[in-house]
């Protein structure tokens, strides 16, 4: 016997709203024990500063631990990969640098794929990349130091964290586009890059603005341009390269919550509209800040989008600049 449209319409309905309840369910009661939250980088670096300072937060409002563990073996990837093999539960989730969208290309071997294995939860925080010299060069603009470098070929170099990183590939980015005879000399991290410029044996160094705020702000640096969109609130008087008459140089160093592919949505939606809600505190705000970070706190949907055009873009750069996998 057949169901007047209605009826059928009405039932099936009811069919779906049942069988969406033990997601609901699941979500509601989401989390009922302690959960792991994974940072592939050392402690007391930016990365765990926000790693733990999120966890804290989710901690206080939903009365389970969210327990920070750092992995920074591997240049990350042990601890990513760790969370890509991981249950599906919401209950190991991972925050990540920008490593997670430079890696695959660089890296002819990783134990997890970004797209694949994880389902994006948001940009917990970002900062721009930043063009620096030491005060003793003759180029106090972004338009000065083009006209130094294409005057002097051969002469300049840049430092940056180390080969891969985001410092390096934004430096690349800029030497690429304006066809700049530029020396790219990598160190093993933003520490000693930085300790080169000041001292003048790298006159140019390219890097994420946390780790060179405090030598910017000393004078011990001289910041040309910042990488994003809008000038940093923390150094105002710095410009853009857009501004700078550079365009198309955006590039962000991220902070960011994944969690491994499977998650059901709701759990994912519950952690975005929480993390979104605490970066956006006012001490919260204000912490990321002395830092250098910029809370963002995007849907899961953008972030995604997001992650696919930075591989693609960095994916790019990597190639173009020649820059040779790691084994």
């Amino acid at each position: 016997m057949k169901l007047p449209r209605r009826e059928f319409l009405r039932c099936a309905a009811g069919a779906a709203a049942l069988t969406s309840l033990p997601h609901m369910a699941r979500a509601q009661g989401y989390p009922s024990r302690s959960v792991r939250l994974i940072v592939p980088a050392a402690a007391g670096g930016p990365s765990d500063l926000i790693g733990r300072l999120i966890g804290q937060k989710l901690s206080e409002a939903w009365g389970q631990q969210f327990i920070v563990e750092n992995i920074p073996t591997g240049a990350g990837n042990v601890g990513v990969g760790m969370v890509a093999k991981a249950p599906p539960d919401g209950y190991t989730i991972l925050t990540p640098t920008s490593a997670v969208v430079v890696n695959p290309s660089l890296y002819a071997k990783l134990p997890y794929d970004t797209i694949r294995d994880f389902a994006a939860v948001t940009l917990a925080a970002a900062s721009p990349h930043v063009l620096t010299v030491n005060p003793a060069v003759p180029a106090k603009t972004v338009q000065e130091l083009i006209t130094l470098v294409r005057a002097n070929p051969g002469k300049y170099s840049y430092a940056s964290p180390g080969t891969g990183t985001t410092g390096q590939l934004a430096g690349e980015l800029f030497r690429i586009s304006l066809g700049l005879d530029l020396t790219h000399v990598p160190f093993n991290g933003a520490a000693p890059a930085i300790t080169s410029t000041i001292g003048g044996h790298t006159p140019i160094m390219w890097g994420a603005l946390p780790g060179a705020a405090p030598s910017i702000k000393e004078g011990q640096l001289r910041a040309l341009a910042v990488t994003s969109g809008t000038r940093d609130p923390a150094f105002p008087s710095v410009p853009t390269l857009t501004e700078s008459g550079v365009p198309d140089q955006e590039s962000e160093f991220i902070q960011a919550v994944f969690v491994p592919a499977g998650t059901p949505k709701e759990i994912i939606d519950k952690l975005y509209r929480e993390i979104a809600r605490i970066v956006m505190l006012p001490e919260v705000k204000e912490r990321l800040a002395t830092i250098g970070y910029t809370a963002v706190g995007n849907t899961p949907e953008e972030f995604s989008a997001q992650v696919k055009r930075d591989i693609a873009r960095w994916a790019k750069v990597i190639r173009e600049a020649g820059i040779i996998q790691i084994q």
